[in-house]
C-alpha cells in the first residue's frame, strides 16, 4: 500500500455474511431478510462492512467500495462472451413469453444444459470448488495456483 498507494480486495456475493449477521444479531439489530428468508445483501452491505474491517487493520486513510458489475464492465465481452450473452438473453426472453420463471444459466445438475433454473434451486452459501477444471486452466493461464 505504501508503494502502490492502494489495495484491491475482491470478494465473492455474499462473503462474509454468516459473520456479519452474527454481528448484527449480537448488538440485537434486525437483520434485513427477502420473502424467501435470505438475508439482502444491498441492504448489510458486505463490501462496506469489509472495507470498515481492513481500513482499520491496515491504517487506510480512504476508502472505494465497487460492486463487481463495475469491475466486470472494465474489458470488452469477446466473440465467445458475446455469443452466450445472446443466447441467455434469447433463452430468458423465450422462457418469459412461455411462462416459465427462472435464472438462465448452464445448470450444473442437468449436464451444464443452459435453461432456466428454478428459483428455489438458487441459493447462497454454496460453496465455490476451486478445483472446477475452467478455474484451475484459468489460475495455470494467469500464472497463478491453487
Amino acid at each position: 500500500m505504501d508503494e502502490l498507494d492502494c489495495v484491491n480486495i475482491f470478494l465473492s456475493e455474499g462473503a462474509g455474511v454468516k459473520d456479519i449477521v452474527a454481528e448484527m444479531e449480537s448488538r440485537g439489530e434486525e437483520v434485513p431478510r427477502d420473502a424467501f428468508g435470505h438475508v439482502k445483501l444491498d441492504k448489510i452491505q458486505p463490501g462496506v462492512w469489509f472495507a470498515k474491517q481492513f481500513a482499520e487493520k491496515i491504517g487506510a486513510e480512504k476508502v472505494m467500495v465497487q460492486k463487481s458489475g463495475y469491475f466486470a464492465r472494465a474489458a470488452a465481452p469477446n466473440a465467445e462472451d458475446r455469443t452466450l450473452i445472446k443466447a441467455c438473453a434469447d433463452l430468458g426472453v423465450d422462457s418469459a413469453l412461455a411462462g416459465v420463471s427462472g435464472c438462465v444459466g448452464h445448470d450444473e445438475d442437468q449436464g451444464d444444459t443452459l435453461r432456466a433454473i428454478e428459483f428455489p434451486r438458487i441459493k447462497g452459501g454454496k460453496h465455490f470448488n476451486v478445483e472446477t477444471p475452467w478455474f484451475t486452466e484459468m489460475l495455470a493461464q494467469i500464472g497463478q495456483g491453487v
